[in-house]
């Protein structure tokens, strides 16, 4: 018979798989939808949940069934050429280019940058930058003690300190949801809206760099067999599903809400920065910036470990994982200090062009079953 999870071991694993997807733009992009949606917010949320959840989700899943090692190995079916494009430039957007230096970002401008005058904004970005990146360095270069890290400590500390915020919306209201027509694309498209914004999380796409570490997470716990790693991570998953559903409707809630006490907002983080002031004053900015380092703290040690792992991997006579996760921090590091408006703009035509493929593969790769990696399929598929 083979060997299944207990109860203590897959709340770990849910526990880590939740806390490798909420990070950065989790945070602020449900508030920015909410506030968008207004009346709509229900028909947004739902798209959202849709791509921010359900597909990285099945993702996971997905990565078990197909019994593949890697990415690489999973669009390997296609052509060695396609996996090789196709994994460097998903590793690339979910890592040094876009994912990894908007962690760091959100952090300053959500959590920092509010107690810094504009004059020294970018002074105050660089070394903030620079001790972030130095604190995810640290436990990058540590990828055995990443169950641990997020798992245990991170996720728990994360989800004890939002609780704080979103409560607080439900127990004092700013305002009332269907007060406040919704704008732009929401007014008749709330639904498909809402859908796209989820792309903003890039999860999905992290979902098949971060399978590779749900994987060995739930192996070094005695289980081997491909298919009962599947049903495992979907039972782990639950957990994950619950957790960010709630979350994510609370967010859009507080979002949908906040115009009845503060004004609009270019972006979720500055309205994040707004609620936490209009409740708790002062002590409300402190609190956002220990809520905001953390999620982004554990989604950069994630997505540092996952790439530089996955370059080690296809690489192998190159450089070292270590090597990999001192360039892809330094590299992030370079890139944050553009500013996260600047990323957001660049990252969406990437996104627009990568997630198509990659919802075609997370479907290709939950058919293994019946398709038995069937080449042809794989190729008429993508």
């Amino acid at each position: 018979m083979d060997e299944k999870l207990n109860i203590k071991q897959r709340l770990l694993i849910g526990s880590l798989l939740f806390g490798l997807f909420f990070g950065a733009g989790n945070l602020i992009f449900p508030v920015e939808l909410g506030q968008a949606a207004g009346s709509s917010v229900g028909l947004a949320t739902i798209g959202f949940l849709i791509t921010g959840v359900g597909l990285p989700i099945l993702g996971i899943i997905g990565s078990a069934l197909s019994e593949s090692d890697s990415l690489f190995d999973m669009a390997s079916l296609v052509s060695r050429s396609y996996a090789l494009f196709f994994t460097c430039a998903l590793y690339l957007t979910i890592g040094p280019l876009f994912a990894i230096p908007r962690t760091a970002t959100v952090a300053f401008e959500v959590g920092v940058g509010v107690f810094i005058a504009k004059e020294y904004i970018n002074v105050g970005l660089f070394i903030f930058s620079l001790i972030f990146f130095a604190i995810t360095l640290y436990f990058s270069l540590r990828p055995g003690k990443i169950l641990d890290w997020i798992g245990k400590y991170l996720t728990p500390i994360f989800l004890i300190l939002l609780s704080t915020l979103l409560l607080i919306t439900y127990i004092k209201p700013m305002g009332q949801v269907g007060q406040f027509p919704p704008q732009g694309d929401y007014v008749s498209n709330a639904l498909f809206r809402g859908f796209l914004d989820g792309y903003n999380t890039m999860d999905a796409l992290a979902s098949l760099a971060f399978a590779i570490i749900i994987t060995s997470s739930i192996k070094k716990m005695g289980v081997d067999n491909p298919r009962i790693i599947a049903v495992e991570t979907a039972k782990s998953g639950l957990v994950a599903i619950i957790g960010m559903t709630i979350i994510y409707g609370s967010l859009a809630y507080m979002g949908a809400t906040s115009l009845g006490s503060v004004s609009r907002a270019s972006n979720g983080g500055v309205i994040l920065s707004m609620v936490s002031e209009y409740y708790y004053g002062v002590i409300g900015k402190i609190l956002l910036a220990a809520i905001v380092a953390v999620a982004c703290l554990k989604t950069a040690i994630g997505l540092i470990t996952a790439c530089s792992s996955i370059f080690s991997e296809m690489f192998p006579n190159s450089i070292s994982y270590s090597k990999y996760a001192v360039l892809f921090t330094l590299s992030s590091l370079v890139i944050a200090n553009f500013g996260l408006e600047n990323i957001i703009k660049l990252s969406v035509p990437v996104l627009m062009f990568l997630y198509p493929l990659a919802i075609a593969l997370i479907i290709l790769s939950l058919l293994t079953p019946f398709i038995d990696k069937n080449r042809y399929i794989y190729i008429a598929g993508l």
